[in-house]
């Protein structure tokens, strides 16, 4: 009960020290992480501080942030880290820290800053550890699946690559076939859709019977734009999912799944590329350059996109890959000043080498069942990750009361399976 709980201070509950320096040139290869303000920043041969373990941020933008390590790291110098949980359970002191609001403790003047001195005054309540255990198990399973998503959506977007630069850019079952070797890992049906020679092209040789086109005149390459943030019938109560490239920063795997704003139909109607349908591969054209997704709903976009409409002779896979692969020729034909844009005008003219539609199928028919994967895991983590966030204050501040915690009793955590 929540009347149980321990009334301390910050500095009673965790023990806080500046971080490290470690510049670029003093790391060594090693597999020790290298915790900073932001989280990891690297990795080092050398662990200076045991796991499992805790950073916070104590400056700058990454300032109050709190990163935990489960195994043994060097912490930086831009954050602080736990050097003795002081008989509290490690998980549960990351999740309790993670949810204070460090903002109301900056130092700093110029920037923010965090110093310990001046948070470990901070009165709490804490429940003793075998509650500490319980709450941290429920939260730390959900995290652990939503981690244990991410890890697999890297694996089945790599399965995709590979497979693309295998039949696409290396030619593999071409080679084979050139060789009188039977193409490794295809069917006969598939095998038969390679040829066995290879013709001279624009890149040197391809296979027989594949083009060389400028991207434009394959797809449909189309821009957006910002209707007037004054006019807040373009905005209010909008229904219709619009993105910038802000969006792209935080996407753990190549699919959009929301954006932060919305736009009305009278925002839409503002736009010349319209609302894009689901399925549309977006490129954003600056700030930065390079970041990718395909849409998992309809959406309209900014000017810091182009979007790629794709269809059968060049489906959003095939080109999602084609431009991660080819994306030092797209950053290329970037020009500016103040910052790096590519134009529709400079992106079309870049020329694909395409395979018959009926190989195009086959590729398509082959990874589309990754990325259906991945966007059902990127579904998964995000209700994963709201139940996680709607949990973590009532559990924090003892509305939900937990059993003590039994390692071989899962019954606390009744509503997860994995």
């Amino acid at each position: 009960m929540v009347s149980e709980w321990r009334e301390i201070t910050l500095g009673d509950f965790v023990a806080l020290q500046r971080g490290h320096d470690l510049t670029e040139p003093q790391r060594k290869p090693g597999n020790v992480p290298v915790m900073g303000s932001a989280g990891q920043n690297g990795f080092h041969d050398t662990a200076l501080a045991k796991g499992p373990g805790i950073v916070i941020g104590r400056s700058g933008a990454s300032f109050g942030q709190v990163h935990f390590c489960a195994n043994d790291y060097w912490p930086h110098n831009t954050g602080l880290y736990v050097t003795d949980f002081k008989r509290n359970d490690p998980r549960f002191a990351y999740y309790f820290l993670k949810a204070l609001d460090f903002d109301r403790y900056n130092s700093g003047s110029a920037q923010p800053s965090l110093n310990r001195n001046f948070i470990y005054p901070i009165q709490i309540r804490v429940p003793d550890p075998g509650e500490q255990k319980a709450i941290a198990n429920i939260l730390g399973t959900l995290d652990d699946k939503i981690e244990l998503n991410r890890r697999m959506n890297s694996t089945l977007e790599a399965m995709a690559r590979a497979l693309f630069q295998s039949w696409f850019v290396d030619f593999d079952p071409v080679r084979a076939k050139l060789d009188g070797r039977k193409p490794a890992g295809l069917d006969s049906a598939t095998a038969a859709l390679f040829p066995a020679h290879f013709q001279n092209s624009h890149f040197g040789h391809i296979p027989r019977g594949w083009t060389v086109e400028p991207v434009g005149e394959v797809v449909e390459c189309v821009g957006g734009g910002t209707p007037s943030t004054a006019e807040l019938k373009y905005w209010e109560g909008g229904a219709h999912h619009w993105t910038t490239p802000k969006d792209f920063s935080s996407l753990q795997a190549p699919i959009l799944l929301d954006t932060d704003r919305k736009i009305t139909d009278a925002g839409i109607a503002k736009i010349s590329s319209g609302l894009l349908p689901a399925g549309t591969l977006l490129l954003s054209s600056r700030a930065p350059v390079g970041y990718l997704a395909i849409a998992a709903i309809p959406v309209a976009i900014n000017q810091g996109f182009i979007a790629l409409k794709c269809n059968k002779r060049a489906s959003n896979f095939f080109m999602l890959n084609w431009c991660q692969t080819n994306m030092a020729e797209i950053e290329s034909r970037a020009t500016g000043t103040t910052f790096a844009e590519i134009s529709k005008q400079n992106f079309r003219p870049i020329l694909v080498e395409l395979p018959p539609k009926e190989l195009m199928a086959a590729f398509t028919e082959k990874v589309a069942p990754l990325y259906a994967q991945i966007t059902a895991n990127l579904h998964q983590s995000r209700t994963l990750a709201i139940l996680r966030d709607a949990l973590l204050p009532k559990l924090l501040s003892g509305e939900l009361n937990v059993p003590r915690f039994n390692q071989d009793d899962k019954s606390v955590i009744p509503f997860l399976t994995t």
